[in-house]
């Protein structure tokens, strides 16, 4: 199993400890991770969620008054591109 998929399977296992029920799917570059947030999470709770997505290569929240809380993450299946790897904070 390529190390990308074991990522993926450990973010969505850490979310569904921490009582999230999460969706994987997998697409052409990337898998995604979503999971519904409740209103009531704690914050101890708050914090192991968002340590398992700062595994994943993008994560993030969308809310809305409508729909709720949904949490995302994102995994590349493919390795970066050369002028990709400088890492968070070394962009020019």
């Amino acid at each position: 199993m390529p190390a990308s998929e074991l990522r993926a399977e450990d973010i969505a296992a850490r979310l569904s400890a921490a009582g999230l029920t999460p969706r994987v799917e997998q697409h052409r570059q990337v898998t995604s991770i979503e999971a519904e947030v409740p209103e009531s999470l704690s914050a101890e709770l708050w914090r192991e969620v968002l340590e398992a997505v700062a595994e994943a290569d993008r994560f993030g929240l969308l809310a809305n008054s409508l729909n709720g809380r949904t949490l995302w993450a994102a995994v590349s299946t493919t390795a970066p591109a050369t002028g990709d790897v400088r890492g968070p904070g070394r962009q020019q």
